[in-house]
């Protein structure tokens, strides 16, 4: 670990690199214990800044030579530094050598080895643990690589690009030789040498290019990429008929690998996956998990242009590709999910992950702009801000310029910046150059605070009806809290797609004060200063106000509707997400009220009526149903408060669900019934749908039977759980047993465990459903936190393995308020061991895991206090990483 403070590195400080890398090439030759590799470097200074010593980055790798133009040549050290204070000229070729350890690898970034195997992760910073290099994303080269290895033990070598020629070396070793003849930074390299199988397409695009496709797993594995092979075909089509990007290289590969830090990594050609984003079968894997590999697959592949082809002048610009791919995969995933009714279930999902994840990061002490101004540790700004806000951003661009004027701005983008490493300036000037004239182009500057700016906006609307006039003023105000470094803030670009809805369900005109009549009962207004008054016309009756449709900005609305008004909306708006948000916003008041209140918890018997309606509206998807009748999670409503009291809102949460489940008891009685799927299984919108509001109903049903002493709809969840043809029905079924806390339960857990324990990701779940599970309000409290405390002493568990530590400890941490926030701090107790543990190992993972107490400052006592206390305790550790120390600090000073 670094000695002393870490080094802020700040966006302000940018300059260009001293030096050009124009081409690179590689030797490996692979071996767990002592990874040799040889580069030859053909280097070119940058006139454009002043001469200076070559300073190339490395970290844990041992140097055996260094040469320049084939001759020795003088060099030295400074910490994670290879420094030549005099090249030979401006034009010169470096060779280096030297050795890595891919077995000693806990960090899983650079060379590592996995199951065998031996993988990289060479995004962030992860390449100088290969090798010496301008490891930065503004140096671009062309790579070709050799990879040299024992054949029986890695009989498959991949790498970047095309493959050049293969064959038998002495000794029961063999080679491939691959290269990529797009220029590409460091971070985007990538290496794999294990004993894999592949399922392989060939395909013709548009274009007429012929191309191989491949999907490399381990063995046993292959029976479950046929998803991953089908989302991949999707969004090669899907990507040149939408934006006319055609893939560019002879081949396309994924490689799953059960031990990684991220989700996947979208390198050249090559991309690398967490087996949780490629392998699902009916037998092993959910609805939400053929849905997640369809949208990983996606996102990777799509970067093979936004982010590639195109890609970040500094780390400061990583929304740039990460806003903009993320935006790309959500608009597949509605494409793919067909119907208007199933894009706005996809569009709602995103939106909660949104306000559960980012909103809440937004308010914290890690809170950044996002296109960040400074950082201690770049891998602490993969965030949801960069990804989920960033891709709101450019949400943001696209209804200000139209779908067809996006798709324009896309074309121009790339004629400019095509193999270049660029900014979020360029992007948004060539979307707006694009669309001259547009609401973006006109509002340009003022659009960009939307990257300068760190904090969630707040956006207030009131409406004034003059009945003689039959007119209707809405005037709309922004404004934004301070955020660290950013006491002030300017005002953004909000649009707000909008209608106008009458008290029997009509849709009313929205015609402005001065324009010529329309028909058109949907707009959008854009506020780009601190306040706005708008004056509609020729209303003939009061309206409701349907604002912020499909969540057109990522904002806190403050609409001062009444219940009677979000119930109209509730029963009668046009717009998904609107109908959506108004049965969410009723029930989050009625939890805030009882929250602060000593009286038992109860929904409004209106709210409940509107619920049963809503579950059995003919005209309504399974899927948009079960939406609603899910309450706001406790997270969220926690987030609602200044400061919160974790155990009341608990159970105020749980008096809630049981409402739910005892009332609605006859509706979700039909609801189980009628929502069956009897087909053979297909992981498509409408039976998902089905089957998740299924899943609901038998969770609730349970939920009641538990409460009552009732044998029947528990002896029917288990048998569920016993034939279920599929991992959705089966897994929702052992949820419900597990999560009222039902007798049958237990038996279940085992015989589930037995039935599945070669399956790692399936047992991860196993572990996750036990971690989430609610606790018991009452005397029985506290025994979900042991569980979960005895279940980490199982052999199958191990925080090595990133997709194990989150399945059990970040679930507890994230998901389960209850169980973590303890009276007695045991939860900060494990957290603060945890994080010095895994910090040792992998310091990634162990910065994830401290986020996990950012939010302290918002508990009510004793929690506050003893939450300072472990991040004090962590804080004072001497060899914390730079990774970790970064996010305590932050927390501690806000």
């Amino acid at each position: 670990m670094r000695e002393g403070p870490a080094l802020t590195v700040r966006r302000s400080d940018y300059t260009e690199p001293a030096y050009w890398i124009r081409s690179v090439e590689l030797t490996f030759d692979l071996d767990p214990a002592k990874t040799i590799v040889s580069s030859r470097l053909v280097i070119e200074r940058n006139l454009s800044v002043a001469p200076q010593p070559l300073k190339l980055h490395g970290e844990d790798i041992t140097l055996l030579r260094v040469q320049a133009n084939g001759e020795s040549v003088s060099f030295r050290h400074e910490p994670g530094l290879l420094v030549i204070d005099n090249p030979p000229g401006d034009h010169f070729t470096l060779d280096i050598r030297n050795t890595c350890c891919p077995d000693k690898n806990t960090q899983l970034s650079g060379l590592f080895s996995s199951d065998s195997g031996l993988f990289t992760q060479c995004e962030a910073e992860g390449f100088r643990r290969i090798t010496y290099f301008l490891d930065r994303p503004d140096v671009m080269a062309v790579y070709t690589v050799l990879l040299r290895a024992d054949k029986k033990r890695y009989p498959v070598l991949l790498s970047n690009g095309n493959l050049l020629e293969q064959g038998d070396l002495d000794n029961g070793r063999h080679y491939a030789k691959w290269h990529d003849p797009f220029r590409k930074p460091s971070y985007l390299f990538a290496v794999v040498a294990a004993d894999l199988v592949a399922r392989e397409q060939h395909i013709r695009t548009r274009s007429g290019r012929d191309h191989l496709l491949q999907v490399y797993v381990r063995r046993g594995d292959l029976d479950k990429t046929e998803h991953a092979m089908n989302s991949l075909i999707a969004s090669v089509v899907w990507d040149e008929a939408r934006f006319k990007l055609p893939l560019d290289l002879e081949r396309f590969m994924i490689v799953a690998v059960g031990d990684f830090n991220m989700g996947a990594m979208e390198n050249k050609g090559l991309n690398i996956f967490n087996t949780k984003f490629v392998l699902a079968s009916p037998a092993t894997a959910t609805d939400v998990d053929f849905a997640g590999v369809e949208s990983v697959v996606g996102h990777e592949y799509f970067h093979n242009w936004t982010g590639n082809r195109i890609t970040c002048r500094d780390w400061f610009q990583l929304s740039l590709k990460e806003g903009l791919t993320v935006f790309r995969d959500q608009e597949f995933s509605m494409d793919m999910a067909g119907g208007v009714s199933a894009k706005a279930v996809k569009r709602i999902e995103d939106v909660r992950g949104l306000r559960q994840v980012q909103f809440p990061e937004d308010a914290g002490p890690m809170a950044h702009p996002v296109r960040p101004d400074e950082y201690q540790a770049i891998n602490n700004f993969y965030t949801a801000t960069v990804y989920e806000k960033g891709a709101e951003v450019v949400r943001m661009m696209q209804t200000l310029v139209g779908r067809e004027g996006f798709e324009r701005g896309m074309t121009l983008y790339f004629e400019r910046h095509d193999g270049y490493a660029v900014t979020c300036d360029d992007f948004a000037q060539a979307i707006a150059d694009a669309n001259p004239g547009s609401m973006l182009s006109t509002r340009l500057d003022k659009f960009k605070n939307w990257y300068a700016q760190a904090g969630t906006p707040n956006l207030k609307a009131r409406g004034r009806y003059d009945a003689e006039q039959r007119s209707y003023t809405l005037t709309l105000e922004q404004w934004s809290a301070p955020s660290p470094g950013q006491p002030n803030k300017r005002p953004y670009v909000i649009p707000v797609l909008m209608g106008l809805i009458g008290p029997d369900g009509q849709a009313l005109p929205v015609q402005l004060d001065g324009e010529y009549p329309s028909a058109s009962t949907e707009r959008v207004l854009v506020l780009d200063d601190y306040r706005i008054d708008l004056t509609f016309i020729n209303v003939d009756v009061r309206p409701v106000p349907s604002l912020l449709r499909g969540f057109s900005a990522p904002v806190r609305l403050d609409d001062g509707l009444s219940n009677a008004e979000l119930l109209t909306l509730l029963k009668h708006d046009s717009d998904p997400f609107n109908r959506w948000e108004a049965g969410q916003r009723l029930a989050l008041s009625n939890m805030m009220a009882a929250t602060q209140s000593d009286a038992a918890p109860a929904l409004d018997d209106a709210i409940v009526d509107a619920l049963r309606n809503v579950l059995r509206d003919p005209s309504l998807d399974a899927a948009f149903k079960e939406l609603v009748l899910t309450l706001p999670s406790e997270r969220y409503v926690a987030e609602q408060f200044e400061v919160s009291d974790p155990q009341r809102i608990h159970v105020v949460h749980e008096a809630m669900r049981d409402q739910l489940a005892a009332q609605l008891h006859d509706d979700w009685v039909w609801a189980w019934e009628h929502h069956q799927v009897t087909d053979g299984y297909r992981p498509d919108a409408l039976q998902s749908g089905r089957r998740a509001l299924a899943n609901r109903a038998l969770q609730m049903l349970v939920r009641h039977a538990v409460a009552t002493g009732d044998e029947v709809w528990q002896g029917k969840a288990y048998g569920r759980f016993k034939d279920a043809g599929n991992m959705t029905e089966r897994l929702g079924a052992l949820q419900a047993l597990v999560e009222a806390h039902a007798p049958l339960a237990e038996p279940a857990l085992q015989r589930f465990y037995e039935m599945f324990k070669d399956e790692a990701l399936v047992i991860d779940k196993w572990f996750a459903l036990q971690a989430g599970a609610p606790e018991p309000v009452g005397p029985q409290a506290g025994r979900v936190f042991e569980r979960i405390k005895a279940l980490m002493k199982h052999p199958d568990f191990s925080l090595k393995n990133p997709n194990r530590a989150r399945s059990l400890v970040f679930t507890l941490m994230s998901s389960n308020p209850a169980a973590f926030h303890r009276s007695d701090a045991a939860g900060y107790a494990l957290w603060e061991a945890l994080v010095t543990d895994i910090d040792a190992a992998n310091p990634q993972l162990a910065s994830r895991l401290a986020r996990m107490m950012e939010r302290w400052r918002r508990l009510a006592e004793p929690w506050q206090t003893a939450a300072r206390e472990a991040l004090a305790r962590v804080a004072a550790k001497p060899n914390l990483s730079d990774d970790t120390r970064e996010v305590v600090s932050r927390a501690l000073e806000s």
